[in-house]
């Protein structure tokens, strides 16, 4: 059974830091393009950012870039969201998601449809 178990969120006040994890069981893990998103309270799921399956390749939302690094880790299966200068507007629960696919194109990790998802992890960020 496929699992993907996200860690990391929690309060912080704005402007600070968060490092959210992804560790995914997945056997070939590397063939997978990964991504994040988010669902703030009454809003709907939101790209924030996406990762092709070596890590050569991403890609972010306008409202994240320059503040947000996805990255990951193939040998530990493990994708990582780096989030600095922290906003109230980035209050949000916190989805990883995997897509199998051999070439992603990038400029299609916001709408393509995923394979699998984790359950989340809360993020709060106080003003």
């Amino acid at each position: 059974q496929v699992q993907l178990v996200e860690s990391g969120g929690g309060l912080v006040q704005a402007g600070g830091s968060l490092r959210l994890s992804c560790a995914a069981s997945l056997r070939t893990f590397s063939r997978y393009a990964m991504a994040w998103f988010r669902q703030a309270p009454g809003k709907g799921r939101e790209f924030v950012a996406g990762i092709s399956g070596g890590g050569s390749s991403t890609v972010y939302a306008d409202s994240v870039k320059g503040r947000f690094t996805i990255s990951r880790h193939n040998g530990k299966n493990t994708v990582f969201l780096q989030m600095n200068s922290l906003k109230a507007e980035d209050t949000a629960v916190y989805f990883c998601a995997a897509a199998w696919t051999t070439a992603p194109a990038m400029a299609t990790m916001a709408s393509r449809p995923y394979d699998y998802w984790g359950q989340g992890t809360q993020v709060t960020v106080s003003s």
